[in-house]
């Protein structure tokens, strides 16, 4: 796929999906979703993490594109939400490598829960999360009403759904909605030691770490220990764990291979 709403690039093997629309603060539109659910895709195959952002400063992405014809009053928003962000949100959740999401400004609407869909966020202290639908006569969508449950508990994903405030970065961190908020002049710097070590670290086990985690809310404590174990006995006849105990023994730090 030819991307023109988003910049795409693998390097050290990160791949980095930036979205690429900040004279509109990186709305979404048709366009963009489909290149974000391709890209993602394409940076698990192709590298061992996936950083997404966005461009410019002001903001990570301020959601769908009102000025998009999708957002006609005659819009059929259940087959937008069906056709066109899931798969996009699929994408991540099932990306077989990490992915971290570097919200580097403004998220709102559906653009912090894109960010929320990541594996790990991480966010500058100026930037904000806002569930913003009510605010036009909307339910939270884009997984808003399946992430912000189960990140900070019903009361305050309640509230933020009703009452639409500003979320700060700083109180995310807070509630456990997002990994870490880190002052603005130090975020590249975070963003890429983080994404560095999981590029550099045992890739079977980060993804048998998502299978597990992600299945660990359906499943009953017997059904999650007999996952647990099969999962671990695959990381366990894998090489970086083989190279994880020999580095060990011999007090070096692990080259772990990613297989």
């Amino acid at each position: 796929m030819q991307y023109d709403t988003i910049a795409y690039s693998v390097e050290d093997n990160i791949a980095t999906v930036m979205l690429n629309r900040a004279d509109v603060m990186n709305a979404l539109n048709t366009q963009m979703r489909a290149e974000i659910a391709d890209a993602v895709a394409r940076g698990g195959r192709e590298a061992r993490v996936v950083v997404l952002t966005g461009a410019g400063e002001r903001a990570f992405c301020s959601g769908q594109d009102l000025g998009d014809r999708a957002t006609a009053s005659d819009v059929d928003l259940e087959r937008t939400l069906r056709d066109e962000y899931m798969p996009m949100l699929q994408a991540i959740y099932d990306c077989p490598v990490p992915v971290i999401c570097a919200v580097n400004g403004a998220a709102a609407g559906a653009g912090a829960n894109l960010a929320l869909a990541a594996d790990v966020v991480i966010a500058k202290e100026s930037a904000f999360f806002l569930q913003a639908f009510t605010r036009i006569g909307l339910i939270p969508d884009a997984g808003g009403t399946w992430f912000l449950p189960r990140q900070i508990g019903l009361a305050k994903a309640m509230g933020a759904s009703l009452f639409a405030d500003k979320i700060t970065a700083k109180q995310a961190d807070d509630w456990g909605m997002i990994w870490e908020a880190v002052p603005d002049d130090e975020f590249q710097a975070v963003v890429a030691k983080r994404a560095a070590h999981l590029a550099n670290g045992p890739t079977m086990a980060f993804s048998r770490v998502k299978q597990a985690m992600m299945a660990s809310f359906g499943n009953d404590l017997t059904t999650q220990l007999e996952l647990e174990a099969h999962l671990q006995g695959e990381c366990g006849r894998s090489r970086d764990f083989k190279e994880g105990v020999v580095s060990f023994l011999e007090k070096r730090k692990p080259s772990f291979e990613g297989r």
